[in-house]
This record gives C-alpha cells, structure tokens and sequence, in this order.
C-alpha cells in the first residue's frame, strides 16, 4: 500500500502530544519561510504571486498526506523556473496548470510502477550541470526587478535576456537596487549567525522596512508586490495578494482544450516530472541521511503525483520536494508529516488575513531573495570542485549539460545529458570486456600445450562483443583443441551472440570447449541455437575439462595411426 506510507510509519514510531507540538512548531517555522518563497517563485515563471500560495497550501497538504516521505516540504522550487517560464510566456497560466496536471499523471504512475529507484541511475555530473545551470539562469532573470530595469519586449531564450537586459542598464532604479542588494547582504549575515530564525524571514523584513522607509521620506519610488499584480475573483477586484481560499477552476478554463495542446505540452510535462522525480527523491535522502530515517521512494512518487494531479485545479503551478524548506523543518523539530500539513495550513490562514500587507513587500526584495535561493541551489563549489577533480568525460557532461541548461533549455540539457552520460558510460564498461589467449597455461588447471584457451572477462554485450571475439582467430598447426573460459561472463545479447557464432566459425576445424558457463548464459546459447553444433561441449569446471582431455590424449597416443585434428579431442 503507497498512500499515507510517511503518516503510518510516523505512527508506528510512537505519536504523541509532545510530537504534536514539536511538528506544530516545525510546521509554522517553515510557513513563515513558504510565504515569500511561494510567491517569488511564482512571479519568477511569470504568474501572479497568490498561484505560488496556492500551490503551497494545496499540493503541500497532499504530498504530506498521500507521501512516502515523513519530512518533504512540498510546494514550488527554484528548480521548475526555467522550465515553467517558457511554457508561460507561450501558452499562459492555463497551458502552465495543463502541464501541470500532465506531469502529475506521470509521476503517479512513476510510482504506480515501482520506479522510485531509478533515480539512483541519474548520473551526478548530469543533475550537477543543470542544477548549477538553473541557479545560473534564476539569478540573471532576478535582475529586472532587483535592479529595476525597464525592459523592452519579453524576450524568452536566455541570450536574448541578456543584450535586452544590457540594454536596459541605464533605466536602473536606485531606490531598488539599494533595497535588493540590502535584502541580499542581510540574507547572508545572518545565516552566518546559525540563527534558528531562517534568514529568508528576516532578509525580508529588512528589505520591506527598508523599501518603506524610503517610499516614505526619499526621492525615488521603490516598486511593491500590490502595484505589479492586480486580480478578479468574480466580482472581486483588487490589487498584490486576493484575500479568498483558492477556487475550483479548470485549469485550461482560458485556452481551448484539444488533443494537439496536450501533445505540445507533453515533453515539458515529461521534463516537469523527471525533475520533480529527482528534486523530490534527492530531497527524501538527504532528510534520511538528516533524520536517520528510511522513505519510500514508490510512495513519494504517488504522493508527488497526487498533488500535482489536483493543484492546477485550484490554480496552482508544479510543485515538488524543496531540499531548503526540508532543512529547514528538520532543524525546527519536525517529526512526522503533520508538520507539512501544519505548514500548508498556516500559509492558508496567513494568506487570509495578512493578504493586505504583502502588497508591500517590494520586488526588489524578493528578487535578492531568489538569488540566493539561487546561489545555495547551485552548489558553485562543488561545481568548481567537480571541474577539477572528475575525470575528462564526467567533466564533459558537465559542461554539456550547465551550457545548455543556459543556452537552450532544461529539456534539451536532461535529454542530451542521459544520453551523452549513457554514451560514456557504455564505453566505460566496453573497456572492461576483453578475450585473451591464455597460451596453455590456465589460470585453474595445465590443459596441455596442445590446447589454446581464450579468457572471456566482463559483460558480452553489442558494444564490446566484436572486439573482443576479433581475437579467437587460431589455425596453428598443433593445435588440437579450443577452450574459451565463460566463468566472468556475467551477461551476453543478440549481437555478442551474433559476434560469437562469427568467431566459432573461424575455429570450426577444433573441438571447443565452453568452461564456466553460467546459467542465465547457456540458456541463451541455447535459444539461439549455439550450442547445436557437434564440435562443441559444456564443461562446468576446469578439473573436469583437464581429466576429459587427459583420458583422450591418452586414448590417442594409444593409437598405431594418427587420427585427424577434429577426432583427436572428441566432444562429449
């Protein structure tokens, strides 16, 4: 049973009030951090702010509920900005909440078939290229606001941000550079005290009273949440944050439903998932390798699926695990996932009341807040210290994939990056695989020098079969008989199959005998019909292939003729 895996092993563990009260505790600290976060993140893919609540609240809950995690924070991540703002900037809000409701598909049946697991198979240099090439792009896009900038048209690949963005640097607002840059340098101060209150809170606050103060009594203006974002819920019109519970909507309800929109979005939707897949397993590990405990990495999945499922219905964008926010609840005395609903709750009655003042929180601010969001997600040192150390092929899918996470797309970076990660991981193990000509001397048992035996080390597989059967070429005149050794051969495919007939044909004229064979193998010898010819034998061990071929050499020598090569050693 997937569902409510994280609730029932919390209780197992033993719930109690004092429990309660620690994820009570954990679940307010780590509201107070979702607020801002939730709608930076939102106005960062280009939606208003109040869509990053309600996908704190509604997607938040459901993961905590139907989730295989007892400390994933759920709600929208740095990660998803660059995959989200594209899809925004094409197909609006509703092509963004259609995708969404895709990529919840996808994971729920991610964990449906038991896939949790595969996300091991993601190699580090592919997740570190695009992580640090997502904090790259983030923290760029942040500079409209942080600086103020008036920038012309909405340009969409990243350098074209970038001579928009050039172009735009003499409209800087210096009112807002002061408050973002303030937001930053309080953000960093203080998370250097090891305070138990989050710096996000407490960067904020700085850089609100700081915007207020100067709107108050200086010469320039500092832009707020409540003058960029407007609303209509209804008959209800207003401006920054709408203070309503989220509402029932269909998430194409402003775009024309059709079959076609859902095949444009599908491989956005596919990449939605896979990095939510990772973002939300990397995140359950780290809190494990925090808590000492065990996810479910099946049941995180079903979780992540559910509410992904059902948030776009309450106008909520992605959302998935956030490894800061977890952190943050662990060191907050969290215990079970009734600390992430607890979350998802305050941000709801938080939303309710104080709408009115996060109309004056300024844009300057929450931009300074994304970049560091952005600088911590990135991991920048262990980028420069992957850079150094790697191996040249592991640095090459780095790079590959943080340029084109920068250049291009997340889509085109995770796509060629397994791919390219794949290249170079079956060269790798092609590298291992090798036949060699032993000479006569086995490495188990002296077989006589009249007998060639070739060691076939390593998986026979199409990369590196051809290769290696290129050297069972033998037509030596005292040569009496062929043993190739299969006791390292762990796996072997159609085309090492295909390659191996190649290279019996080559040494037709002698007895082979096969050594080690295991199981799994000599099947599929035998399904491909092999093992049929009449020259070749299965011996299990080499002290049974030496008595065999010692009994018929003797046999042999007893002989007043010479027979041919063929019956010399016959095949039994």
């Amino acid at each position: 049973m997937l569902l409510f895996h994280a609730l029932k092993q919390a209780w197992r563990k033993g719930y109690s009030f004092s429990t309660l009260r620690a994820d009570i505790v954990a679940g307010i600290t780590v509201g107070v951090v979702a607020i801002p976060l939730g709608m930076a993140l939102a106005i960062a893919v280009g939606v208003p702010p109040q869509h990053g609540l309600y996908t704190v609240v509604v997607a938040g809950l459901l993961a905590a509920l139907f989730g295989g995690s007892r400390f994933n924070i759920t709600g929208p991540t740095a990660a998803f900005v660059v995959i989200l703002l594209p899809i925004t900037q094409q197909y609006g809000l509703s092509g963004l909440m259609l995708a969404t409701l895709m990529s919840g598909v996808i994971l729920l049946l991610m964990g449906g078939l038991r896939l949790g697991q595969l996300v091991a198979y993601v190699p580090y240099p592919v997740t570190t290229g695009f992580t640090a090439g997502i904090g790259l792009v983030i923290a760029f896009l942040q500079l409209k606001d942080l600086l103020g900038l008036a920038v012309e048209g909405n340009p969409v690949h990243f350098p074209e941000k970038v001579m928009a963005y050039t172009s735009a640097l003499p409209s800087i607002n210096y009112a807002d550079a002061m408050v973002g840059f303030g937001t930053i340098a309080t953000f960093i101060l203080w998370a250097k005290l090891k305070n138990r209150i989050p710096p996000h809170v407490v960067a904020l606050a700085t850089g609100t009273v700081l915007a207020l103060l100067m709107n108050q009594w200086g010469s320039t203006h500092v832009g707020l949440l409540g003058e960029k974002f407007h609303y209509q819920i209804g008959d209800l019109v207003g401006q920054g944050i709408p203070q309503v519970l989220p509402q029932l909507v269909m998430p194409w309800q402003d775009a024309q439903f059709s079959w076609g929109l859902v095949v444009e979005l599908l491989p956005a939707a596919f990449t939605i998932a896979m990095l939510g897949c990772i973002e939300s397993l990397l995140c359950a590990v780290v809190a494990d390798g925090m808590t000492g405990s065990k996810h479910n990495p099946n049941a995180e999945l079903v979780g992540q699926g559910l509410a992904n499922m059902v948030v776009p219905f309450f106008g909520g964008i992605p959302a998935t695990a956030a490894i800061a926010r977890t952190a943050t609840n662990i060191r907050a005395g969290a215990f079970s996932p009734v600390s992430a609903i607890t979350h998802a709750l305050f941000v709801l009655a938080a939303m309710i009341v104080l709408a009115p003042m996060l109309s004056f929180i300024p844009m300057s601010a929450l931009a300074g807040l994304l970049i560091m969001v952005a600088w911590n997600m990135s991991e920048a040192p262990h980028f420069v210290h992957t850079l150094k150390v790697a191996p040249r092929r592991d640095v090459a899918v780095l790079v590959t994939c943080f340029t084109l996470t920068v250049v291009f797309d997340m889509v085109i970076a995770v796509v060629v990056g397994l791919l390219l990660a794949g290249v170079l991981f079956i060269q790798r193990i092609a590298m291992l695989t090798s036949v060699t000509e032993v000479n006569g001397e086995h490495q188990h048992q002296e077989f006589g020098d009249d007998v060639v035996v070739y060691d076939i080390n390593g998986p026979l597989f199409f990369a590196a079969s051809e290769k290696a059967f290129n050297v069972i070429d033998h037509s030596q005149v005292e040569t009496r008989a062929v043993v190739l050794d299969f006791s390292d051969v762990t796996t072997i495919d159609i085309t090492a199959i295909h390659a191996f007939e190649n290279a019996l044909d080559r040494i037709r004229q002698y007895p082979v005998y096969l050594l080690g064979v295991a199981d799994h193998v000599e099947r599929k010898l035998a399904t491909a019909g092999v093992l049929m010819a009449d020259n070749i034998s299965l011996y299990p061990s080499a002290e049974l292939l030496r008595e065999h071929l010692a009994i018929n050499r003797h046999n042999v020598l007893s002989q007043e003729s010479t027979p041919s090569a063929v019956s010399l050693y016959t095949a039994s």
